[in-house]
């Protein structure tokens, strides 16, 4: 069974000029150009925010993203349908591993997320992301979303490994599982309106903790679209009402013993965190400083005042943007913006050209969880949203989101180099 809404995807990229042949046998300038551009530029930044400090990470940033270039090419070249026997098997092996990190997992600024194995400090659920990711597009591909029953499947592969990172807890990365799972089932044919429908329990609890009156219009409007976008209207009405009843109740029982102090104070700071300066609002008051002290074009690479000084707290890793902000300046920031907006472009018309629906799903997939990071990283850093502790891809320091986010690259790479292949065939 084909998967309508990749046809349709198809059929807008297809029309395109044939495959240009790059100097590199190949090898698109866009897909391999703008994430080492970025990892090249990360590193000086990286160094320039430890200059005051007895420890150096730029190099490490770098040898990690030599080892991810090596794991992509070799990714390139393998065909993604010998990954599907896998799934399974890679999916308990998630799974596993995200249990061993509740049981004997080693903790660090007030989280469970890692595993010592030989000294090394691995983070699973990095690799959760990726897991689920795989996953759900061979089940996507195999069951496409033609009736809301056909969710079950898909939301309850994902619930597990979603359950498991939050209670880590680990807010940032399990919202993620919810950014790739839209987007999935959105290019796996469900319509529009279940999105919404999907997203909305989410916006009436923020509706009944912030503006508790405008539930009196957002739950009608949301039945009203459930009656006239579902298969089963009455009984998709009660549900719909019934669920968004629930979670306005339920919102501040789970505010206040579903989440951390530290979690609510990032939810709720960044509105105004010069309400705690010194505590929960330092990291967004500082950074917004920084990036704005870079003006137009920054103060020059490794010549940042406030990076050099490290007032802002793990700036190498969650806050890189800002030291980009003011060592670059809003022109080196837009730039940054840009690249990722060229590589979103261009996942999608790899997605649009696959060879299956399998490979165009995963790379949906990878495209979502990217451009999500990207979105939030960016976001937070500028005052528009809490902090998550996301990382930016390829520009923040750490060595398991260097070598998922590489590893992620060659899986799009070998999905574009069979789509050439076929194309050059005919």
């Amino acid at each position: 069974m084909t998967i309508l809404r990749i046809g349709r995807r198809r059929s807008v990229f297809s029309a395109s000029k044939p495959a240009r042949r790059h100097v590199l046998e190949g090898v698109d300038l866009i897909l391999w150009g703008v994430p080492l551009a970025m990892t090249l530029v990360a590193g000086v930044l990286i160094a320039s925010t430890q200059r005051q400090a007895d420890y150096a990470d730029w190099y490490q940033h770098w040898i990690t993203a030599a080892i991810g270039i090596a794991l992509a090419l070799l990714l390139r070249r393998l065909p993604l349908e010998r990954l599907e026997r896998w799934l399974k098997p890679l999916y308990a092996l998630t799974v596993v591993s995200l249990l061993g990190v509740r049981f004997v997992g080693t903790s660090a600024l007030g989280a469970q997320r890692w595993i010592n194995i030989a000294g090394v400090h691995v983070q699973p659920s990095e690799f959760a992301k990726l897991a689920a990711i795989l996953l759900l597009a061979g089940v996507l591909a195999r069951y496409p979303i033609e009736r809301p029953v056909d969710l079950n499947r898909p939301a309850a592969l994902i619930a597990l490994p979603w359950l498991l990172v939050f209670i880590q807890p680990d807010l940032g990365t399990s919202l993620v599982f919810g950014a790739v799972l839209l987007p999935m089932l959105f290019w796996a044919g469900m319509p529009l309106a279940w999105v919404v429908l999907l997203l909305s329990p989410l916006v009436a609890a923020i509706l009944a903790g912030v503006l508790p009156l405008a539930l009196a219009a957002w739950v009608p409007l949301m039945g009203l679209l459930a009656w006239r976008s579902l298969p089963w209207k009455r009984l998709g009405v009660v549900i719909t009402l019934a669920v968004q009843g629930l979670f306005a109740l339920l919102t501040p029982y789970l505010w206040m013993h579903g989440l951390k102090d530290y979690q609510r104070d990032r939810l709720v700071l960044f509105l105004d965190p010069s309400k705690d300066p010194l505590g929960g609002g330092y990291h967004l008051l500082q950074s917004k400083i920084g990036i704005g002290s870079g003006g137009l074009f920054g103060t020059g690479l490794m010549q940042g005042h406030l990076t050099k000084l490290r007032f802002i707290p793990e700036q190498h890793t969650d806050f890189i943007f800002s030291a980009l902000g003011e060592e670059t300046g809003f022109v080196g920031s837009i730039l940054l913006v840009i690249g990722y907006a060229l590589l979103c472009w261009k996942l999608l018309q790899i997605a649009g050209r696959a060879r299956t629906d399998f490979e165009s799903l995963v790379v949906v997939g990878i495209g979502a969880m990217l451009m999500f990071q990207v979105v939030v990283n960016i976001s937070m850093t500028i005052g528009l949203g809490p902090v998550t502790g996301i990382p930016l891809p390829w520009m923040s320091y750490g060595r398991f989101a260097m070598l998922v986010n590489f590893i992620s690259l060659g899986l799009c790479a070998s999905v574009q180099h069979r789509s050439q292949a076929v194309q050059g065939r005919w």
